[in-house]
């Protein structure tokens, strides 16, 4: 019975990974899907489920061939995409089909691409200071606009005119039909980042990095108002006539109303015809710019739909916040760097925090991967921890020498610090809490000290409180990378870049014993949760496991090809998980010492590993940058094996029962489907009791797959002169097919050639048989007028 217990299959349930990493974003109509540039592709994001459905861009062929920009046509069905071989190509999005591709012609790569109204021409503007005007249903260039200065930052369609500004920073408007130039719009001082048009009052509105919103009046080309806004802006989107904002009591309306975002990291909106400020947002999750002129938004999207606005910062962050309220509806995280740790939270571990190369901890929703940021470290965290006893607590730590601890509020699932702790003088390299009662937890440090902190009895998320160290000790040599706790909170494992693993007393931080044996530092130490023993991976590939009673080493598990960062006990201490730098997961038999599978999807070091407490789901992250969540399969393989073998079991006696009866035709085609040579030799042997004809008339009425079955099976009986001779009768049959046409066969050409020799030693042996028959044939003859004559043959 214990060893049904034992897991046997993980699968990839899902992977998270990054999906914007910096250059356009595009929302569709539809408000569900967001589009953004990642690494030279462009990702589809389902923004209810928080995950990529398809890449745009992927050509296994020429890889290097990365996506410049993009533009989403405006009935949302196709994009076009700029790319580093100067090639203009349209996509299906939603399959990441290639439909058409052309040369751009552009002396260098394209900085902007829009679409018209119709969909019918684009516009890309590039860095060689000219804007192109394609004619799609063709893919011609009907016109090469010239005027504008430097690389084009900005282009739009308008009534029948298209407008561009470039470095110069004066925005040209031109006739498409005619090629002219008909406005020179001259007012801004830096880049001009945004255009904006309102088509009831024909107006255009633009801003740029001098701080500046300026109205336009386009039949004049005069400036109507410059309104001064004191931050460089990137974005600027047009509002609804008519909309809610958070404090007014009733819709605002009348007038233009703009939102604006840009280095402070707040939206701001704006009556521009009065120049007046109608809101600020005080609920920013965007960090203002760290120097003058920085980014901190990069773009503003609004969505009518869903009367949302998406925020995309520099940090590559997307926060969607609902108009009328101001909420954050979802953040999403485009990029993260290496993930270094990982920590289950909340009832059933449905929240999951990340530590990432970031002073931020992202704190993910299991269901929709939306994502808050807890901030409060200073500098890279590094290490996470949660409690067994209490899922709302997290504890932290980081480079800058401290821990925090966080509380959930189990209602609004809002994590804020309650805890802080500044005692140790190096980075916090790892921390642990207790399992019983969260009542202490420890952290190792480069500090090489080992500290026990006791936990208040009381948190207040309203208030933030200073940790106390309760006892501290020295407790390596050299960099402590793992502190674990007993199941009892009795006792305490470390292990160090000092090749040892240390056992410790929680009371007084007792040194009990030191465990001696890798050859290079201890990156992991954890305590089984049913067994009085530790287990301690190495640097050297190898996982031990220790007898707490007398520390002597009891097993060794080897199979990782390098470090084994990160192990884990699950199926109640039967079993081990463990994670490597050569970026395998492993599954161990501890029993057997066994590794019963190797779970490969990840390209870098696997830096952190979280196991589900009904250990349903593994999740590990790494150099690479990707989550990926392993799901146990093992007793949905173990019906499946089942299922199966009951299915065959079934066909079986199906196929027993049909040449029985002799319905020696359908036996043939279910031993086909069965993959049974021998018996499908039978069966033909069987047919051939009728005839050749009766043969014939039998492979006639299979199907092309049965036949291409057919054919295989008899290339593995004719390698056996016992059964050469229905095999060459079946080869014989199909090759006519073949060369008639009715049959077509995939890699004919190797089977044929596997037939070959044998084909030629039959025959070679079947003619020295005929030779020798025709010689006794001969010899009887000669033998005969003797007998008659009654002599003696001997005379």
């Amino acid at each position: 019975m214990g060893s049904r217990k034992l897991k046997e299959a993980f699968e990839v349930d899902s992977k998270y990974g990054a999906f914007y990493t910096g250059g356009q974003v595009q929302w569709t109509s539809d408000g569900q899907k967001l589009l953004c540039q990642c690494g030279g592709v462009v990702k589809v994001l389902d923004i209810e489920q928080g995950r990529v459905t398809t890449s745009v861009g992927v050509n296994e062929e020429d890889s290097e061939d990365t996506i410049n920009t993009f533009s989403l046509s405006p009935d949302n069905e196709k994009i076009i995409s700029n790319h580093r071989s100067g090639l203009l190509k349209l996509w299906n999005w939603r399959d990441g089909s290639l439909v058409k591709q052309w040369k751009s012609i552009h002396k260098g790569p394209v900085s902007q691409l829009a679409f018209s109204k119709d969909g019918v021409l684009l516009a890309s503007g590039g860095t060689d200071s000219s804007i192109r005007i394609w004619d799609l249903q063709h893919q011609a260039c009907t016109h090469n606009l010239r005027g504008a200065q430097g690389v084009i930052s900005v282009v739009q369609f308008y009534s029948n005119m298209v407008f561009a500004a470039g470095d110069d920073a004066v925005i040209r408007a031109w006739n498409y039909s005619t090629g002219r130039q008909q406005l020179a719009l001259s007012g801004h001082f830096s880049k001009v980042t945004a255009l904006v048009f309102h088509e009831d009052t024909n107006q255009l509105l633009s801003c740029g990095r001098d701080r500046v919103i300026i109205l336009w009046d386009l039949p004049s080309g005069t400036t109507v108002r410059t309104l001064p806004v004191f931050e460089g802006l990137e974005g600027l989107v047009l509002l609804p006539p008519k909309f809610r904002l958070p404090g007014f009591k009733k819709k605002v309306k009348g007038g233009i109303h703009v939102a604006a975002a840009g280095e402070r990291g707040v939206v701001r909106i704006w009556e521009v015809t009065e120049g007046l400020e109608v809101f600020t947002q005080s609920n920013s999750l965007v960090s203002k710019a760290t120097e003058e002129g920085g980014l901190a938004i990069v773009q503003l999207l609004f969505n009518v739909e869903r009367c949302s606005l998406a925020i995309i910062s520099a940090d590559h962050n997307i926060i969607i916040h609902q108009l009328a309220t101001f909420v954050c509806e979802k953040q999403l995280v485009g990029f993260s760097d290496e993930v270094l740790d990982l920590a289950l939270l909340g009832t059933g571990g449905c929240y999951l925090a990340v530590a990432t190369n970031s002073t931020d901890i992202k704190l993910y929703n299991m269901k929709d991967m939306g994502c808050q940021l807890l901030r409060g470290h200073t500098d890279l965290v590094l290490t996470l921890a949660a409690a067994p006893s209490n899922p709302s607590l997290l504890l932290s730590g980081a480079k800058d020498n401290s821990v925090r601890l966080w509380l959930m509020d189990p209602e609004s699932h809002a994590a804020k610090c309650v805890g802080v702790g500044s005692r140790h003088t190096l980075s916090v390299g790892s921390v642990a809490l207790s399992q019983l009662s969260a009542s202490f937890f420890l952290s190792v440090s480069q500090d090489l000290c080992l500290k026990l902190w006791k936990i208040p009895k009381k948190l207040n998320s309203d208030e933030v409180q200073i940790l106390n160290v309760d006892v501290t000790e020295i407790a390596h040599d050299k960099d402590i990378n793992s502190v674990s706790v007993s199941p009892n909170d009795k006792l305490i494992a470390t292990g160090s870049q000092d090749k040892t693993a240390k056992l410790w007393s929680v009371e007084g931080l007792t040194l009990l014993g030191v465990l001696r044996g890798h050859r290079r530092g201890v990156w992991c130490v954890r305590f089984s949760p049913v067994d009085q023993v530790v287990l301690s991976s190495s640097a050297d590939c190898t996982i031990k496991l220790w007898a707490v009673s007398d520390l002597t080493c009891v097993k060794t598990f080897e199979g990782h090809d390098s470090s084994v960062l990160r192990a884990e006990f699950i199926s109640q201490g039967m079993q081990l998980i463990t994670a490597g730098a050569d970026g395998l997961l492993k599954l161990w038999n501890i029993k057997t010492s066994e590794c019963m599978t190797t779970l490969d999807d990840h390209d870098g070091r696997i830096w952190a590993l979280a196991v589900s407490r009904d250990e349903s789901l593994l999740i590990s992250g790494g150099s690479d940058s990707n989550l990926v969540l392993w799901r146990d399969v093992t007793e949905k393989r173990r019906e499946e094996a089942e299922e199966a073998r009951q299915k065959l079991i079934l066909e079986e006696q199906e196929l027993a029962n049909l040449v029985k009866s002799d319905q020696l035709l359908s036996a043939l085609k279910l031993a086909l489907t069965l993959d049974r040579p021998l018996q499908v030799l039978r069966i033909i042997q069987e047919v051939l009791k009728q005839g050749q004809e009766g043969l014939q008339d039998t492979v006639r009425q299979l199907e092309s797959d049965q036949k291409a079955a057919l054919l295989k099976n008899a290339t593995v009986w004719n390698c056996n002169s016992k059964n050469c001779h229905p095999a060459q009768l079946v080869i014989s049959i199909l090759l006519d097919d073949l060369s008639s046409g009715d049959l077509k066969i995939q890699a004919f050409s190797n089977m044929l050639e596997g037939t070959l020799p044998y084909t030629e030693r039959h025959f070679k042996r079947l003619t020295q048989l005929l030779q020798d028959l025709h010689l006794l044939q001969f010899t009887a003859a000669c033998m005969q007028p003797q007998l008659q004559g009654g002599g003696s043959v001997l005379k």
